[in-house]
Parts: C-alpha cells; structure tokens; sequence
C-alpha cells in the first residue's frame, strides 16, 4: 500500500491515466472528441452546408446526444481495446511475410483478407460483450459462415484467373485501330 501511495505501483503514467479514468476522460471526454471530429468532417467534406459553424453546431449537437446514455462509452470501452490487439496482430503478420516473403501482389490481398477477418472477430467480440444477442447467432453459424466465404473467394479466384486481361499493347493499339477505322 505504501509503494502505490508514491506512485512506485505503476508509476506516474499509471497513476495520471487513473485520474483521468476517475475524471471521465476516457468514457465522456475522449468519445465526444471522436464523434465531433468525424460527424464535423464528414459534414465538411461533404459540403452539406456552406457554413463552418453550422457543421460545429450540428456536431456539437450529434456528440453531445451520443453521450446522453451510457452505451457509447461502454461500446467504445469495448471495441478500441480489440481493435489495438487486432492492429498488434495485423503489424506481426506484416513484419513475417516482409521477412520471409518477397513483394507480390498477393501479398496485399493476403493482408486485406486478415484485416477483414481480424474486423470481423473484433465486430463479433464487441456484439457479445455489448448484450447484442447476434454474438450467439455467430457463436453458431461461424463454420458455415467462413465455408460460404472461402468458396466465394475461391470461385473468384477462379473466375479472375480465367477472364482475359488485355496486354499493355491491346490497351494502346485498341483506340488507334478504332479510329483509323473510322477514317
């Protein structure tokens, strides 16, 4: 008990994050942050208004209601961590195929497809642990799930593989041939 008392227990770090955590910056203050910017930038981007303050406003208004209940900090509680592990993951599985591999373009569709599984996991995860009963529903069907997917994948593998593609010389000739036919 002494030793955390002075901090020696996690040390400065450890002890500011947990006054931030008992202050509410990480359930209040860090989600609104999050939803202002991306609902401002989306608005923004969109150009939906032309006015920069009315996209604060309506901002504003989107994160502040988001935080009216307790859901969305006890979503964001639950995702983020799982999204930093699903990252770790994704980093490792890059740093080994780097090392042991050299570039393709498979490689690339390699690592979306892990992406897209590590979402998919994460997504699933955060549902159960959220009261989301769809959880269950993947709990059961997952095997059938994944089968239906490899073989969609695998049909347009083959699919792909088995469509022309045209030569860098046909991309070129085609549109001179077409207009000297036309003369």
């Amino acid at each position: 008990m002494f030793l955390y008392s002075y901090g020696y227990y996690g040390g400065a770090i450890g002890n500011m994050l947990a006054k931030w955590e008992q202050a509410g910056i990480f359930s209040y203050a860090l989600p609104f942050l999050l939803i202002f910017a991306l609902v401002f930038g989306i608005i923004s981007k969109t150009n939906l208004f032309k006015e920069k303050s009315i996209n604060a406003i309506i901002a504003l208004v989107v994160g502040l209601m988001a935080l009216q209940f307790d859901f969305v900090p006890r979503f964001f509680a639950e995702i983020f961590p799982r999204v930093g592990v699903g990252l770790a993951i994704l980093l490792a599985v890059l740093i080994f195929i780097g090392l042991f591999t050299p570039k393709q373009t498979w490689i690339v569709y390699t690592l979306f497809g892990i992406g897209a599984l590590i979402l998919i996991v994460i997504l699933v995860s955060t549902a159960g642990s959220v009261g989301w009963y769809q959880g269950y529903w993947w709990h059961e069907n997952w095997l059938m799930v994944a089968t239906v997917v490899v073989l969609l994948v695998f049909v347009a593998t083959i699919v792909g593989a088995a469509s022309p593609t045209p030569s860098t010389f046909d991309q070129i000739a085609s549109p001179l041939l077409k207009a000297m036919h036309k003369e």
